[in-house]
């Protein structure tokens, strides 16, 4: 009996210590798993620029150029009438094949923006990869303006760390936008204004396209309505802070004087 009582205490220990060595093994896996949960946290996530926090009543607009530019020629004369500049973001093959209406819009004043150089997923390519593609684009676009790109948007509003990573190591900023007009779904001009006036405010961001349905001849009206509202256009370039910012969770520029808005 005493032997049996014996051998049952002794399972008891053995047990009792697989037990804790079981626990010690748990709670070092768990203190892994919350410092890489914490690790992945703390690593920031990089934002391109949505919109810029500013007192002044001042807002962009950008056109991406990807496809055709039979439009470009009007979109320029109706900016001049209207004493406006306005930012054109342009794949490289765009720039290869219309060499003029780059020329074009930089005589204007317009700021000329890298849109990648094919418009490809730009998220699914590496550091490297990116670096290439957008040294491409810029190399274009310097060909015909004499002047290096500081403002890089990439293909169907896709970043991420990477991709921000390499336009900066470049001298670009990302721009993106917080007003989508969705000219390219053939949207009206009177729709694409109730887009606007319903989301503008200080510091907006305005995206279109050229060679849609309705953009070109509904730019007027759109830099009318604009104006209305009170505020001022200028080219993204213009509007954006180059030092001293951060940015808040939602790709807002924010002057570090105002860092507490």
């Amino acid at each position: 009996m005493k032997n049996r009582i014996m051998v049952i205490n002794l399972k008891r220990i053995i047990l009792s210590a697989i037990t804790m060595i079981l626990l010690i093994l748990l709670c070092a896996s768990g203190n892994l798993i919350v410092e890489n949960v914490l690790e992945t946290a703390n690593s920031k996530r990089k934002l391109p620029i949505y919109s810029v926090e500013r007192t002044d009543k001042m807002v962009a607009l950008t056109f991406d150029c990807a496809w055709g530019a039979d439009d470009i020629q009007d979109i320029v004369n109706t900016l001049n009438e209207n004493d406006v500049k306005a930012a054109f973001f342009m794949v490289g093959d765009f720039v290869k094949k219309y060499p003029n209406e780059v020329k074009l819009l930089h005589e204007n004043g317009m700021d000329i923006g890298n849109h990648s150089d094919s418009h490809a997923h730009v998220n699914n390519m590496s550091y490297d990869a990116n670096i290439e593609d957008m040294k491409k684009c810029n190399e274009k676009i310097k060909e015909i303006t004499n002047e290096d790109t500081k403002l890089y948007r990439g293909p169907y509003g896709e970043y991420n760390n990477t991709v921000i990573e390499a336009a900066e190591s470049l001298n670009m900023k990302v721009i993106q936008w917080d007003i989508d007009t969705l000219d390219y779904t053939g949207k009206t001009p009177d729709e694409m204004c109730k887009r606007i006036k319903d989301k503008i405010r200080n510091g907006s961001i305005v995206l279109m396209h050229n060679d849609t349905k309705h953009t070109a001849k509904g730019l007027n009206q759109i830099i009318k309505t604009i104006k209305e509202l009170g505020y001022e256009i200028v080219p993204v370039s213009e509007m954006i802070y180059n030092q001293n910012y951060e940015m808040n969770h939602e790709g807002r520029q924010i002057p570090l004087e105002n860092k507490s808005l």
